[in-house]
């Protein structure tokens, strides 16, 4: 089955079409999101912390880990090791930084992918996209849709290519950030009493690092397993990422949530379990995966620069802009027109925004039309097909890919339990899960419940941020963030920080993360060239920019109002305010590269020609094209567990 390729603009569906409905769909869905929609919303959820910290814990990190404290200065201290923490480690080192301390709280390297080890677990963005840097360390993924051990092995391999290992601390957690305004740096205190200073901090920490779990009545006494799927527990289900967990044939397994995780690790635990029951509140939009493996003669023929060439031709198509061809071909740019409702952008301005809407709702309740007919076609109980079909619009949740979960409703030993009129699980016991009215005596319980959203340990202030004259960051942002495009702060000096905030964001993130990471890596080669003492928005900049946003911020406020209730939308509740660049990230990375190339830089340096006598080599010129050994391999002393790890594992 493949996706349309047709856009809402110029090839409008008729609404007459039997099976179309418009007006009869619009009220299903409001019907179905009544019915899932809690008055507590995102408060429904509750950290792993306190009496449920163990959900957090590290299964795959090395126990006991001793080492001495460090109390030393680097360069740039880099606060997370997944790809942004990576790419900011890379960009950093091409600018001719030596001095980069990464601080990760796993193990090793890898983010998400290192604490995701799900059964099934993929990416469900192309690979060749997907992973950074496959030019720079000479690699071409062996899939279209990388699964997770080959992600996280490509973050190792990042890793030593650039040289990071060689200062990183793992299995440390930063725990306070305070700036020494008579030395010009940093003071960073970590849960190992390390007291590290640095000239720069970049933040990395992810926007799916905080998993979470649903503050179902009941949890803390159930007394067979539980684990969370960010955790997942191989000691008790046997296999591995790739299934065959032979220790769940003799037990009665539930899975809670049915998000983009359990699409990929239900079809595992239907195998092997001696009976599954998966509690869904919404269902998944779930489409064609096809994923195959990757042609040699393709590889063999890659030009350079071939990467950031297919990189962009999937970023302009996703945001509605225009290729000659479509180079990814896939369920992600087939419903590109639709995404505009997750992630606007300028184009089709020129269209009126009555008819732009109009257009986009008939191709999107035709979609959806496509995704449940689906369900029909595959799913033999048609009651049950019944209830995995997504009655919502298509960007509402997070739409998904898998050639196999919608058949394994169909093997006799997977039970659908809905919960949508009880908004959820209703509660659990001492021995059974409770839903739908019905109690499910089971033997382990999998929460694959997400993670916290868009939070990070500096935006919720777990993470004290103290800036000039001891401002705490969550005290100057008391009335909302305020930035310079999303990346620093006025009063919180060589402070620089990733992720989606006040900036653009696109469904592949790791493209956004390199182009933020290497905006950073610009100004802090121009700030080290100038000898600026500084890198600092001024109050007048950084209101320029927050007006900006307000100014371009796309209002999906209705549209979101009208979805299920998910992480999308602030579990129906969604915010009256968008902190998003309006036009999108094409035209936000086009914004940065003028900025760069015309003077902007001016804006943020301060003090410059100051002699910051620090011993760092401050003389380097930035060069992305530079050359790395790509093949370093795992040499004493540069990867957890060699002749140097006592910073590591």
């Amino acid at each position: 089955m493949s996706s349309p390729r047709t856009s809402p603009a110029s090839t409008p569906v008729d609404p007459a079409e039997p099976g179309f409905g418009p007006d009869a769909l619009r009220a299903r869905y409001r019907a179905e999101r009544d019915r899932r929609i809690r008055p507590e919303g995102s408060r429904q959820y509750q950290p792993v912390s306190g009496r449920f910290g163990y959900y957090d814990e590290d299964p795959y990190a090395e126990d006991g880990l001793v080492r001495e404290p460090l109390h030393d200065r680097v360069e740039v201290v880099v606060v997370g090791g997944g790809f942004g923490g990576l790419l900011a480690g890379a960009r950093l080192r091409q600018a001719g930084v030596d001095s980069i301390r990464v601080i990760e709280k796993g193990g090793d390297f890898g983010g998400t992918w290192y604490w995701n080890r799900y059964p099934g677990i993929h990416c469900d963005i192309e690979s060749y996209i997907y992973l950074p840097l496959l030019e720079e360390v000479g690699y071409v993924p062996k899939w279209k849709y990388a699964p997770g051990e080959e992600i996280r092995q490509h973050a190792r391999a990042i890793g030593r290519s650039f040289d990071l290992y060689r200062e990183a601390c793992f299995q440390t957690q930063v725990t306070e950030l305070e700036w020494d305004e008579d030395a010009g740096e940093w003071l960073v205190g970590t849960d190992r009493n390390d007291r590290i200073r640095a000239r720069y901090v970049v933040t990395a920490s992810g926007t799916l690092s905080e998993a979470k779990l649903p503050g179902i009545p009941g949890i803390e006494t159930f007394r067979g397993h539980t684990f969370h799927t960010s955790r997942w527990d191989y000691a008790y289900t046997g296999g591995d990422a790739n299934g065959n967990l032979h220790k769940l044939a003799d037990k009665r397994v539930a899975l809670i949530g049915t998000g983009a995780t359990a699409i990929q690790c239900v079809p595992h635990l239907g195998a092997d379990a001696a009976e599954l029951y998966v509690f869904q509140r919404t269902p998944s939009s779930v489409d064609v995966r096809g994923n195959r493996p990757t042609d040699p003669d393709w590889a063999a023929s890659l030009a350079p620069g071939w990467q950031r060439h297919r990189r962009d031709n999937f970023l302009t198509l996703v945001t509605g802009g225009h290729v000659e061809e479509d180079l990814i071909d896939d369920g992600w740019t087939g419903s590109a027109r639709l995404q505009q409702k997750l992630i606007p952008s300028d184009n089709d301005q020129d269209v009126p925004p009555e008819e732009r809407e109009r257009a986009y709702e008939t191709a999107d309740f035709q979609k959806m039309n496509e995704i449940r007919a689906r369900v029909d076609a595959v799913v033999a109980d048609p009651e049950t097909a019944e209830k995995l079909k997504p009655w919502y619009r298509y960007m509402c949740k997070r739409p998904t890919f898998s050639d196999s979960y919608l058949e394994t409703f169909n093997r006799p030993n997977v039970t659908l339990v809905d919960t949508a009129d009880s908004h959820g699980v209703e509660r659990i016991t001492e021995s059974a899960v409770v839903g739908g009215g019905t109690e499910y005596v089971v033997d382990c319980v999998i929460f694959g419940t997400g993670f916290e959203v868009g939070r990070s340990g500096i935006t919720s202030g777990r993470l004290p941020v103290r800036g000039a004259g001891g401002v705490p960051l969550t005290e100057a942002w008391r009335e909302g963030p305020r930035t310079l495009h999303g990346f620093y702060s006025h009063g919180f000096p060589n402070l620089f920080q990733l992720g989606p905030l006040q900036n653009a964001s696109a469904v592949n993130f790791v493209h956004v993360l390199d182009e933020q990471a290497t905006h950073v890596a610009e100004v802090v080669a121009e700030a080290r060239r100038t000898r600026a003492r500084r890198v600092e928005p001024d109050a007048k900049a950084e209101a320029a920019w927050v007006a900006t946003i307000r100014d371009k911020a796309a209002d999906l406020y209705k549209f979101h109002a009208e979805c299920t209730p998910g992480y999308y939308n602030n579990e129906g509740m969604p915010r009256q305010r968008s902190e998003s660049y309006g036009d999108g990230p094409l035209a936000f990375h086009a914004l940065l590269r003028d900025w760069r190339a015309n003077g902007g830089m001016r804006e943020v340096l301060v003090d410059t020609g100051f002699d910051t006598d620090t011993g760092f080599d401050t003389d380097a010129d930035f060069d992305t094209d530079a050359d790395f050994d790509t093949d370093a391999g795992d040499g004493a002393g540069t990867e957890p567990g060699g002749a140097a790890a006592g910073r590591g594992k």
